[in-house]
């Protein structure tokens, strides 16, 4: 079966861990505030805020306080007061007991899409001579699909990749195309981008 071709960023998908770790696919709850005016779509990469609370990473350059990939929420709906389970969180719920599912292993591997341009969704390519070389986030206007759930958020090749969040260490061979560039790629978080190998605390004054 031929490989679906990639059309378009669908955020960053979770599959395994560095140095060959068991990858139990574990993820973690973290609250989101009620209210929190911002969308949260499945693959989108996501902060750990002061208050301990969850949001979307909105820049090209993830911050010292990212804490993972959003895999979508839990919460109480407001206006039937059933249990929901969403693909994503749809900016202004009004609960307090929302929950992001967040794959936060600070060793996982995802992979991506390359995108030609920070704020675009047209698909590029890099060769496996960007093996080890360093990436951003795409932040696109419209942030995610609210049909679908899913994130628009992609990797692109940066001026300032020396200093640039995500490290590629594989290509995904299936994507391959005629000129021998891949459309998808594997990366992980560079040292002292994810809180959790990140020396100084996100809430120095809790």
């Amino acid at each position: 079966m031929a490989y679906p071709t990639v059309d378009a960023p669908y955020g960053f998908r979770p599959i395994n861990l560095i140095g060959g770790q068991v990858f139990a696919g574990s993820t973690r709850l973290i609250p989101i505030a009620s209210g929190t005016t911002t969308s949260i779509f499945y693959g989108d990469v996501v902060r750990l805020n002061a208050t301990g609370t969850l949001s979307r990473v909105t820049t090209t350059s993830a911050a010292t306080d990212t804490v993972g990939i959003f895999l979508g929420c839990q919460y109480t709906n407001p206006t039937t007061k059933q249990p929901t389970y969403a693909q994503y969180y749809a900016a202004t719920i009004a609960a307090s007991d929302i929950q992001g599912v967040v794959a936060d292993d600070p060793d996982a591997l995802f992979k991506v899409a390359i995108v030609s341009s920070a704020t675009g969704s047209s698909i590029s390519g890099l060769t496996r001579a960007a093996v080890g070389q360093n990436v951003a986030i795409t932040q696109p206007s419209t942030g995610g699909s609210s049909t679908s759930g899913n994130s628009y958020q992609g990797a692109f090749v940066t001026t300032s990749s020396a200093t640039a969040p995500l490290r590629i260490v594989d290509v995904v061979p299936e994507t391959v195309n005629a000129s021998g560039s891949y459309t998808e790629v594997i990366v992980k978080f560079n040292f002292g981008y994810h809180t959790y190998y990140n020396a100084t605390g996100t809430n120095t004054s809790a």
